[in-house]
This record gives C-alpha cells, structure tokens and sequence, in this order.
C-alpha cells in the first residue's frame, strides 16, 4: 500500500509545552520517498497558478521552495531573520507568541507587478506569512498564493491571510 504523507510526519505529544503534538518534519525529509511525496505534492496544490517568483522563509521555506522552484524552473528569493542578507534589504517586524522577530528580504529581490508563491512547511498563527506578504506587497510584488506541507487549524493562520491563497496539503484540526 503507498503511504500518505502523513504517514511521514512524526507526531510527538507534550512538545515543547504539555497538551502539544509537535508535528515534526524532520521525519519527512530523512525519507527519500517521503520527500519527493512533499514536494510533488505540494506542487500538485498549485499546478494551476500563474506565479513569477518563489519567495520562502529560512530554513524550512528554503528546504520546500528551492525545489519547487527547481522543477518549474522559477527564481527563489530567500527571507531571512535580521542581518543575514548582504545588500540593501526592506524589513518587518512581527508579534510571536513571546515577544517579536524581524525578517528581511533584499531590495532589489522582486520587480514591481511580479506574482509571488510563498512556499514554507507550516502555517500555523501565520504571522510569518504575514509578514511576509506586507514585504512583498512594499516592494510593489503581488502575493498569487501561498504553499505549505502542514496547517495547524486550531490555531488560525489562515484568517490573518482571508485575501491571499491558501493551499496545505495536510492539515490538523489542533494546535
């Protein structure tokens, strides 16, 4: 019998607080046939999207999106935490669930009009992804749809981003 995705995923309880299940894709990538599942079904998502560009958060969005970008043969623009990028760069700030992160992206990463698929393994409050969009958007970039391996449902991140595309290929009713 071919296995599932979810067949990969390694659930572990109690992480990093109790009444949490980690959803770990370590397992995921430490499987040759479990990866390319990822990939090729993350790409199934959105075989039907006019996009120009991939843009992916480190490290988890660089591991998914630059083979995505690979097999349809698009340009990948890396968004970084604060003071990893060498040129010029555009940055947000964001709210975490303890205190707050910066990310960044280069400035001269994306033309104005081009449409942008954001790739990352997991949303779940999707304040990454948020931020994300509002990068992309200042520098004159259009967000055509974001992409993630897993969706954690109980925690919302798809209403943070109601106007933008949103496609997981699995997703748990949780936290």
């Amino acid at each position: 019998m071919e296995k599932k995705i979810e067949d990969y995923i390694r659930s572990i309880p109690d992480f990093p607080e109790k009444g949490i299940i980690f959803r770990d894709v370590t397992s995921v990538l430490q499987d040759a046939d479990g990866l390319q599942l990822a990939i090729n079904s993350m790409q199934e998502k959105i075989k039907d999207l006019d996009f120009d560009v991939i843009v992916g958060p480190e490290s988890r969005g660089f591991i998914f999106g630059v083979p995505i970008a690979y097999n349809l043969h698009k340009p990948f623009v890396p968004v970084r935490k604060k003071g990893k990028l060498p040129c010029e760069t555009v940055s947000v700030e964001y709210d975490l669930e303890y205190g707050s992160a910066v990310i960044e992206m280069h400035k001269d990463a994306l033309q104005a009009g081009q449409k942008v698929l954001i790739v990352d393994d997991l949303i779940a409050t999707g304040g990454t992804t948020e931020a994300m969009i509002q990068m992309i958007e200042g520098l004159g970039g259009e967000v055509a749809a974001c992409v993630f391996l897993i969706e954690l449902a109980g925690l919302n991140g798809r209403e943070k981003l109601k106007s933008t595309r949103v496609e997981s290929v699995i997703c748990y009713e949780g936290k």
